[in-house]
């Protein structure tokens, strides 16, 4: 009954996420009881799951509440729970993030195995098929990775999309915080003020435009890595793990911004320590995953499908309606005895 349900049941037990491998570790057990909870974000959890509660307690009396926890706490260890959920829900932690991450590669991981190549804006329709109000702003930031200067609708690889999309996503504070100091760096500042990461404003600060002599020239790798490290040393979110990061910086002696973003998408380890993604040789297998979006797709037939296909302006005409772990999203379609059966008729009596 969880958001996602034929996502929901993995084929293999070896398929628990990292993160969810992490919550059961017990290295726990040696922190005090509110880091613990702190760490792992439960109370962020508990509220929404309170939220949910209240929200669809007609529906959950006749399962009971018990039942209601056990199901949406399920969802949360397996990454489902963020299905159809608004952004603010989905960024709110590092696991609702590594989650959607792999949501998303899952989903239309299809898409790589074509070897179509999307736009941007193709590529940000897929993004709010999973979560509706998902900004065009972070889209724009991952694609900038890919095409650095070239035009921002030039068509993009699944696989060069989707990693440049995991680092801008999920570090996104650290990011912008590294480009503060990358500008300061530039332009001969001391880079002492450092942005301090908001993660439940779901508010992203556009980053400082860069003149074309300045970002040809980038600034000193070993300089901007002493900054880096010092920022990684407090940041409370998440960054990337310092040691790799020193060693992405250790093997250029100057480097722009963009140079910086490219080398940790395309870095190994640090995909790696995310833990959300498989490696690129890996992308397009999943075949226990295939199964499940055979089910999917029999269910929703209208879900995974081009972003070209059915649109206005490179976009669905409908998407998904937010839904909680608890309520089905989608029902079967009564078929109307009047219809003509066209498919322009059909796509408007749903929006």
């Amino acid at each position: 009954m969880a958001t996602g349900t034929a996502l929901r049941k993995p084929r293999r037990r070896g398929a628990a996420t990292s993160a969810s491998r992490r919550m059961l570790s017990p290295d726990r057990l040696a922190l005090p009881d509110y880091e613990y909870l702190a760490q792992r974000h439960v109370l962020t959890y508990m509220e929404d799951a309170v939220s949910q509660l209240l929200e669809n307690r007609e529906d959950i009396s006749q399962y009971g509440i018990a039942r209601f926890f056990t199901e949406y706490f399920n969802s949360v260890c397996q990454g489902t729970h963020i299905l159809f959920r608004e952004f603010s829900f989905i960024q709110a932690t590092p696991h609702n993030r590594a989650s959607f991450l792999r949501a998303f590669w899952r989903c239309f991981r299809t898409v790589g195995k074509n070897g179509d190549l999307l736009t941007m804006k193709e590529y940000h329709c897929l993004l709010q098929l999973l979560c509706p109000d998902f900004p065009l702003e972070l889209t724009q930031k991952a694609a900038r990775i890919v095409l650095m200067d070239d035009a921002m609708d030039c068509l993009m690889s699944f696989s060069d999309f989707l990693f440049a999309f995991q680092i801008q996503f999920y570090y996104s504070e650290f990011l912008e915080s590294v480009a503060a100091i990358y500008q300061d760096l530039l332009t001969g500042k001391n880079p002492n003020t450092v942005i301090v990461p908001t993660s439940s404003s779901g508010q992203h600060r556009q980053r400082p435009a860069l003149t074309e002599t300045s970002a040809l020239e980038g600034v000193e790798a070993s300089l901007f890595y002493q900054y880096l490290e010092n920022l990684c040393d407090r940041h409370k979110y998440s960054c990337p793990p310092p040691a790799l990061v020193k060693e992405v910086l250790s093997n250029v002696q100057r480097l722009t911004f963009y140079g910086f973003l490219v080398a940790l998408s395309k870095h190994h380890g640090i995909n790696q320590a995310l833990g959300a993604l498989p490696d690129k040789g890996d992308l397009m297998h999943d075949p226990a995953m295939d199964e499940e979006l055979e089910r999917l797709m029999a269910q929703l037939p209208g879900l995974l499908t081009t972003p070209t296909s059915g649109t206005e302006g490179g976009c669905p005409r409908t998407s998904p309606r937010m839904g909680s772990p608890w309520k089905p999203l989608h029902h079967p379609r009564k078929v109307d005895a009047e219809s003509d059966g066209s498919t322009e008729e059909t796509e408007e009596s749903e929006t």
